[in-house]
């Protein structure tokens, strides 16, 4: 499988297939496990830059990157057939001339060899074909529709695409599919927003689209699994921007982000986490009965990442209301905090001393 990725997913100290992408101070991104074996071994710089680290080094989950990595085989092209040469392919791709079947081929072979070839994808929008794509993208044929999403996914692999291809005109593209699509090409739109949002000025301007926070919450409601949990991860990616926080709440994504979450749906619980920094979002979380009882649910069943989310969302919303903190203390939280002291993830021993202290001082700010 290593050798089908793009390198971009490929952690530069094991060179495998990353499974939980961090980034460090140093803006590069590696494996969870071997920056953490580099970090325990007394290093106290970046692998790459040699520049120096903090004494207590902070790994942010990446959770673009891991989202494209574990969606990325859902969407690859069909390798049946016999590839051209790329210019050959992109010459077919934007000629007015060639017949639709050829432009078909076209697409699916420059989506095969751009997926794991950096250096095709940059030569690709280099080229002029991004509108040729983009026009696919538009094209009622479902087929021709999934087969360019994936080229435009790929491209948006290079932090060096992503802001030409909003210029170009994708995220209304992209945003059109989250609305109209099949469920397939919706969960692929959906991970072409996360990937965009890798970018930070990109967050904002996606945000600015009449439609597309929008048009991610109705994929929670309406979306199958793969949607719905696409449509999550996108909003995570373009919610650390503040703005884009109030948006989702005004569409109404707190209730529905609380009921995926009782559901089962993890990745819910990191949204509601950088919902829950603004007040507006805490105000919508207390309206939700029930709110209290998911949230310990995450914490007696969830991963690691889900139990640190749902600490850090619990104790704000404790800080923030007497009577959520009322509410927690008699669903248990105490005890349940008791339970959770041996953990060893920093940031979960950190929320949870200060879920803690928060219950047993009382002391709401709301």
């Amino acid at each position: 499988m290593s050798t089908q990725l793009p390198d971009d997913f490929k952690c530069p100290i094991s060179l495998e297939i990353m499974s939980d992408p961090v980034i460090l101070s140093s803006g590069h991104t590696f494996d969870r496990v071997s920056i953490q074996r580099w970090l325990d071994s007394g290093h106290r710089t970046c692998p790459i830059t040699k520049l120096p680290l903090p004494e207590r080094a902070c790994l942010i989950p990446n959770h673009a990157l891991r989202s494209l990595i574990s969606n990325y085989t859902l969407v690859s092209p069909s390798k049946s057939q016999p590839c051209s040469q790329p210019q050959t392919l992109v010459s077919a791709l934007t000629s007015p001339s060639s017949p639709i079947g050829t432009k078909l081929d076209s697409l699916t072979h420059l989506a095969g060899l751009t997926k794991r070839d950096s250096s095709l994808r940059r030569k690709l929008t280099e080229s002029g074909a991004v509108p040729a794509v983009l026009k696919f993208v538009d094209s009622e044929d479902p087929v021709l529709q999934e087969k360019a999403l994936s080229l435009l996914l790929n491209l948006s692999l290079d932090d060096d695409n992503k802001v030409g291809l909003v210029a170009e005109g994708a995220v209304n593209r992209v945003v059109k599919i989250l609305r109209i699509g099949s469920p397939d090409c919706r969960a692929i739109a959906a991970t072409i927003i996360t990937s965009l949002a890798v970018v930070e000025v990109n967050k904002a301007t996606i945000g600015a689209y009449p439609d597309a926070i929008p048009a991610l919450v109705r994929l929670l409601i309406a979306g199958k699994g793969r949607e719905k949990k696409e449509a999550a991860t996108a909003l995570y990616a373009i919610c650390s921007f503040t703005d884009n926080r109030r948006r989702a709440i005004d569409c109404g994504a707190v209730p529905i982000l609380i009921n995926l979450l009782d559901l089962g749906l993890e990745r819910a619980i990191e949204v509601l986490g950088l919902l829950v920094k603004c007040k507006e979002g805490r105000e919508e979380m207390m309206k939700v009965n029930g709110c209290v009882k998911v949230l310990v649910k995450v914490l007696k069943n969830g991963s690691s990442r889900g139990v640190q989310y749902g600490l850090f969302t619990l104790n704000c919303l404790c800080n923030y209301s007497e009577s959520f903190c009322f509410e927690a203390r008699k669903q248990g939280v105490l005890g349940i905090c008791l339970g959770l002291v041996e953990e060893e993830n920093e940031k979960i021993k950190r929320y949870l001393s200060n879920l803690v202290q928060t219950l047993s001082g009382n002391h709401a700010i709301g």
